[in-house]
């Protein structure tokens, strides 16, 4: 019989990319979020549960029967979620979840966590970011999560960690760098960006969906780090966006000022979730960023 997996922040921006993936490793794929997506495969089953009712998870958990659950959902309001006092909400939400998952006999809990709960990098330190780096989170969001990562063990039941780092897809906000840029050169306007000097770790929200499936059939235990592992400067990324729209001529970089604060190096190493998850599709962003491309922009 098909383990049962629940999927809760199902609607959203990670969540939603993660259901086919499970269906085609022959799991019974069960969902929970605000609202079902038009495009959520038709194999999904749905429940509706809103997570911060402290009442919710056991009728939910009676509802789904999971053997593992992979739990996505969080507040990510753009530009509020750092410092927002719903992380300390979801915080007891996430635990009140995974303990009474445990206490019903559940067999694997899977978290989404952040690379925003790392140490931010000494100077000259250009190192890709092992799992072992130190835990040292800047923002209330990272901390709320650095502490649901730090409580997982302790349920007695297989556990796993998986620390995102850049991501773009479809439904992402519009206000964030891929989506602006796009939104720009669509309309013909100019993209004003800063510098582009930092290297970051992207990845669409398609490899990562990919990813976390692997990681939610694997026995992987522990933090795991779900990225590209592919050093790229924002410019350059930037810059393909141009060259696959046609319209490099209306980027212009260093319009904005950078972040006196701006962390320069921040990419995944990734050979966890390459050799013990067994992950290895190396990320595509430029067939990612084409894709993505024909959700946004006219033919």
């Amino acid at each position: 019989m098909a383990e049962r997996v629940l999927v809760t922040g199902a609607s959203g921006f990670v969540g939603r990319q993660v259901l086919a993936p499970l269906l085609a490793r022959g799991f019974d794929v069960h969902a929970v979020g605000q609202n079902r997506p038009a495009a959520a495969p038709s194999a999904v089953h749905w429940h509706a549960a809103n997570l911060l009712d402290p009442a919710a998870p056991l009728p939910l958990l009676h509802a789904a029967r999971p053997d593992i659950v992979l739990h996505c959902a969080w507040y990510v309001a753009h530009g509020r979620f750092w410092t927002a006092p719903a992380n300390g909400e979801w915080l007891r939400a996430s635990l009140a979840l995974a303990q009474a998952f445990a206490a019903k006999g559940g067999r694997r809990f899977i978290g989404l966590g952040s690379c925003a709960e790392y140490a931010t990098q000494a100077p000259g330190d250009a190192q890709p970011w092992p799992e072992s780096r130190p835990v040292e989170p800047a923002t209330p969001y990272g901390q709320a999560k650095a502490a649901l990562a730090a409580a997982l063990p302790g349920l007695g039941i297989s556990t796993a960690w998986a620390r995102l780092f850049h991501l773009f897809g479809p439904g992402e906000h519009p206000d964030r760098l891929v989506p602006a840029v796009l939104g720009a050169l669509r309309e013909g306007r100019e993209a004003q960006c800063a510098s582009g000097r930092p290297i970051r770790d992207f990845s669409s929200t398609w490899f990562v969906g990919q990813a976390l499936a692997a990681l939610c059939a694997s026995p992987v235990e522990g933090a795991v780090n779900v990225a590209s592992g592919q050093a790229v400067a924002i410019r350059d990324l930037v810059a393909l966006i141009g060259e696959l729209t046609g319209r490099a001529s209306l980027i212009r970089l260093g319009a904005l000022p950078d972040r006196p604060d701006e962390t320069p190096f921040m990419v995944a190493d990734t050979t966890r979730l390459r050799t013990a998850v067994g992950y290895a599709e190396p990320a595509d962003t430029r067939g990612d960023l084409a894709r993505l491309l024909r959700f946004t922009l006219p033919a």
